[in-house]
């Protein structure tokens, strides 16, 4: 009984809200327009919005492209400058390389001139004070080969006539005996000569160094 009632009363709130949706519907359409007018234009806002928004995220998009674009262009354009300045340098060093290479060739070459000349020179500098020395004879300082042979001949005969000396002592050193007093009557003049005497030694060393032969004993 209960739940027929609940049904019955149900029923008659539906029927009286048909009741008065029908009488009432122009009201209810103008409302349920203006809900939906409220939407739209709800909806609408929140597509200027999006739209608004993607714009400025598009903007900002170029905007970053541009920036890219633009330091690219200037990160190559100053590479590129720094490639250019990089190959000027180097091609100004190969040419001051070049020019230092010929400039030490050059100085090389003339030292090694100047150096051969300068030998050159000192040969024949030294020749020609040989020559000086042979036809002019030598500084008072300065020994010559003329006056070095004149030396050793003075020696020669020194030691020739010490030679002659020693053997003239040897002869007086020997002079005893019957032997010595028969030479001593040889050498006044009394008989045959026994020995030589010192004049004859020395004579005769005096021959043999100058390459002559001897005499025959006197």
């Amino acid at each position: 009984m209960l739940k027929t009632l609940i049904t019955l009363v149900r029923g008659r709130t539906y029927a009286i809200a048909e009741e008065v949706a029908d009488q009432n519907a122009l009201l209810i359409l103008d409302q349920q327009m203006r809900d939906a007018t409220g939407a739209l234009d709800t909806a609408k806002k929140a597509l200027a919005v999006a739209i608004a928004q993607e714009s400025q995220e598009s903007q900002r998009l170029d905007g970053t492209r541009a920036r890219i674009e633009d330091l690219e262009t200037r990160a190559v354009a100053a590479i590129e400058a720094e490639r250019d300045a990089s190959l000027t340098a180097r091609a100004l060093f190969a040419a001051e390389i070049a020019k230092l290479k010929s400039h030490v060739l050059q100085q090389q070459m003339r030292f090694s001139q100047l150096d051969r000349g300068r030998r050159i020179a000192r040969a024949a500098e030294a020749v020609r004070v040989a020559r000086r020395g042979r036809i002019e004879g030598a500084p008072i300082f300065a020994g010559t080969l003329v006056e070095a042979e004149a030396t050793l001949a003075r020696l020669r005969e020194h030691q020739v006539e010490a030679e002659a000396a020693e053997a003239a002592f040897d002869v007086l050193d020997a002079a005893t005996g019957p032997i010595a007093v028969a030479e001593k009557l040889s050498a006044e003049g009394f008989g045959p000569r026994l020995r030589p005497n010192a004049a004859g030694v020395l004579a005769r060393l005096r021959e043999r160094a100058a390459g002559g032969k001897p005499e025959a004993n006197t």
